[in-house]
């Protein structure tokens, strides 16, 4: 079953949402944007934990123009850091999916008592010229699968699949969500991360899938070299959504690392 919760913050000029799944210690995970919405690790997580995961301003289905109380990067990292210790969620695990992976890691550098332990999925939010992100911001929804997963028969029929209804649905809410977080990713999806990433004190784990189009498998080592002791995975035959490609390895490696914590 899934529940809410509302933090008002930001001054009283915005409401973070989260949907809370499962019992268990708390965990945060913060998902991506313009990917399907029913993130498999989530639903996974929820065995063992309490999973809360917060809506980005303005992708709710009922506060949209949340988006407009945020101006910049650091509005959004203050805003989250805030709602995070109003609701009591302070030293615990994070997990972050790509954009959210960006938000999980600057918050973990911003903040580096929020968080017990810290896993990045693929996440942005770094830049190198040799290797530059895809724009999936931009891209044509007709090619969106193609930059998220390495094998098109892995995608997930709720989210691509034939029906029309369905993919209409998809199709404008991911078109939005992908609006609200451009107002932050462009034209470059850097945001001055690699210069506090440094201050992380989680212990990380970075997990990557060897043929992420979004954001290269190089970023793995990228945020390695800025996060001391972090540890690095990649998983073959994946695109950027390994939670989806390989779905009982991504579980396997998330749950290992999380125990070693103790959660």
């Amino acid at each position: 079953m899934t529940t809410r919760r509302v933090a008002d913050v930001w001054n009283g000029r915005l409401k973070l949402r989260f949907q809370v799944r499962g019992t268990g210690p708390d965990l945060v995970f913060f998902p991506s944007v313009g990917v399907p919405a029913e993130d498999p690790l989530v639903t996974a997580l929820a065995d063992r934990h309490t999973v809360h995961v917060p809506e980005f301003p303005g992708t709710g289905s009922d506060a949209s123009h949340d988006i407009h109380a945020v101006d910049d990067w650091w509005d959004v990292v203050l805003a989250y850091e805030e709602a995070l210790r109003q609701t009591g969620l302070t030293g615990v695990p994070a997990v972050g999916h790509g954009f959210g992976g960006m938000l999980a890691a600057d918050l973990a550098a911003s903040h580096p008592d929020l968080f017990s332990r810290l896993v990045l999925i693929g996440a942005i939010g770094l830049w190198s010229d040799d290797a530059p992100p895809a724009d999936w911001l931009a891209a044509p929804r007709e090619e969106l699968p193609g930059l998220l997963f390495a094998n098109r028969e892995n995608l997930p029929v709720a989210a691509f699949g034939p029906d029309p209804e369905t993919a209409v649905e998809a199709a404008v809410s991911a078109m939005w969500a992908m609006g609200c977080a451009a107002k932050f990713l462009w034209p470059l999806p850097e945001c001055g991360l690699a210069k506090r990433l440094h201050r992380v004190a989680a212990p990380t784990l970075l997990l990557w899938g060897e043929q992420d189009r979004i954001s290269p498998v190089t970023y793995a080592k990228l945020f390695a070299q800025h996060i001391d002791g972090a540890a690095v995975h990649i998983l073959p035959a994946c695109g950027h959504l390994p939670q989806w490609e390989a779905p009982s390895d991504t579980e396997l490696l998330v749950r290992d690392f999380l125990d070693e914590g103790g959660e």
